[in-house]
């Protein structure tokens, strides 16, 4: 059975630590000398990317990603938010660097998960967080229900996030970034078989590895023409070879996200 989460919680790292041992990374030789948060990113900042949200405990200990897509609604992962509560958890926004202590820090007021989420690899990993306090950035588009032709097989996507640097390692205090081709779903189903959901999900990644999101980016972007199209879901290690990142098909849900947005 495939499945880690790309979250940064206690309980991913656990069961990622787990999975490594079992394991070893078959990542390009570049990134295995030098690997990357998003795995074979660069550093980009929040000023260029400002509707990237950190998602964090109380304290501020990031532990996810999620895109502002209006000043008070966040896209996230649902299995970021399983178990958590409105009190314990919080959504930075123009803060490109983990320890840092600008920007703006909000209370989560509701948090919506989509009702059918039961397990990443079922797909329906979705959830809208409705903030305290409005964010004073600039908000990503989304994709509508119809545009389904943005996954077209080869088309460039771009990650986002403050994920370890390589599979079960240290985070990224800097935000990163890194492009990955979209992959055919005929491609991914021969990855990852029943777990790949068509109707839910999108791999984006390279056959040889070496760029891909980790644990602390799920949740995040996956941009596709500056658009958002995708969720950071799960995937078999990180930056493995013939194991693409696997991302929430945002066009299933853009009507359910539309109505949490307007809510």
């Amino acid at each position: 059975m495939f499945g880690l989460t790309r979250a940064r919680k206690t309980a991913a790292t656990v069961v990622a630590t787990a999975a490594a041992a079992a394991s070893a990374l078959l990542a390009s030789p570049t990134a295995s000398a030098a690997p990357q948060p998003i795995v074979g990113g660069t550093t980009t900042t929040t000023t260029a990317y400002p509707f990237m949200m950190q998602i964090t405990d109380a304290s501020q200990n990031q532990f996810c990603g999620g895109t502002l897509v209006a000043p008070k609604k966040v896209v996230t992962a649902a299995h970021c938010m399983v178990g958590e509560t409105t009190s314990s958890v919080r959504v930075v926004g123009g803060r490109t660097y983990l320890n840092g202590t600008n920007g703006t820090v909000s209370r989560v007021s509701g948090i919506w998960i989509n009702p059918d989420y039961t397990d990443a690899t079922n797909g329906d990993d979705v959830a809208v967080l409705t903030l305290s306090t409005s964010m004073p950035y600039t908000t990503a588009k989304y994709v509508s229900s119809s545009q389904t032709s943005v996954y077209a097989a080869g088309t460039t996507a771009r990650i986002l996030g403050w994920g370890t640097t390589s599979e079960n390692g240290g985070s990224s205090n800097q935000l990163r970034t890194a492009t990955v081709p979209v992959v055919s779903d005929s491609g991914c189903r021969s990855s990852y078989g029943s777990d790949f959901v068509q109707s839910d999900m999108v791999c984006a990644g390279y056959t040889s590895g070496g760029v891909d999101t980790c644990q602390g980016d799920s949740g995040g972007p996956l941009l596709i023409g500056g658009v958002l199209a995708g969720i950071t879901s799960w995937g078999e290690g990180c930056a493995e070879a013939g194991y693409p990142g696997v991302y929430t098909r945002l066009t299933t849900f853009s009507d359910l996200v539309t109505a949490q947005v307007g809510s």
